[in-house]
């Protein structure tokens, strides 16, 4: 069974929500998947993406924030029983499927450094270049190994079902520039926490690219991704956090 919330205002409950989507919002307005009518909820105060067994909590800078278990936070990787506050409202995620990644995991996104010329055009990006970048996948940050490059989330898996193929995305800009990271994980989390992030998914058919957290979407073939996951094809470029990659299968 998908994972769910529970809908409640001091103690009563109101609503339950299968998350049965990939990503949800939640918010005043009618035009969310969780609809909470009350002026202390901006109108799109919060997204959950899911992916596989996963779910992701980001806050849309909404104007009273979100607090998961007691605590303020702008994105967070939902567990079970983890309880988000919304004003009055409360909404307990609810999941006894094994998940894909951990908390730790998830904070170990894969950090963007963005090319010096490009960081200076676009000012959200600039904090970027004092990023350390490289590759390196959880086990070798396990082992201690400090020489690695991009940092990875996500479980181990057998090799992709599409194919037989394995996927690479390489680094075509910056100083990173010809880097690869081979897709062996069932997550993949890419980008720059607090700017934009999304997560590259493997499925039994292929590999999928969601938005994760940012105001702005990540570009694959110069066009924006949207809310909507994306199946990536053999050579598509991805554009995220002022970064080009190319997703590519390996021959």
């Amino acid at each position: 069974m998908p994972a769910k919330l529970i809908l409640s205002m001091d103690g009563v409950v109101l609503q339950e929500y299968a998350l049965n989507k990939e990503r949800m919002t939640i918010g005043r307005k009618a035009h969310n998947d969780i609809v909470i009518d009350n002026l202390a909820v901006s109108g799109e105060h919060a997204a959950i993406v899911t992916i596989q067994n996963d779910s992701f909590l980001e806050d849309l800078d909404s104007t009273n924030g979100v607090t998961v278990n007691g605590m303020a936070t702008k994105k967070h990787f939902l567990q079970n029983n983890d309880v988000v506050e919304i004003g009055k409202y409360k909404l307990k995620y609810l999941n006894d499927q094994p998940t894909q990644t951990t908390a730790a995991d998830f904070e170990r996104t894969m950090v963007l450094r963005a090319p010096p010329k490009q960081a200076a055009k676009t000012p959200d990006l600039g904090v970027m270049t004092n990023t350390q970048v490289g590759i390196q996948t959880t086990a070798r940050a396990a082992q201690g190994d400090s020489t690695g490059k991009f940092d990875t989330t996500g479980s181990p898996s057998s090799p992709d079902k599409s194919g037989g193929q394995a996927a690479v995305v390489q680094i075509l800009n910056g100083p990173n520039s010809g880097k690869e990271l081979e897709l062996v994980k069932n997550l993949t989390t890419l980008g720059k926490p607090g700017v934009q992030v999304a997560v590259l998914a493997r499925r039994p058919h292929g590999f999928f690219i969601t938005h994760v957290e940012g105001t702005s979407y990540p570009v694959v073939n110069g066009e924006s991704l949207g809310e909507h996951p994306r199946q990536l094809k053999d050579h598509d470029i991805i554009e995220l956090a002022g970064v080009k990659m190319e997703f590519y299968f390996k021959s």
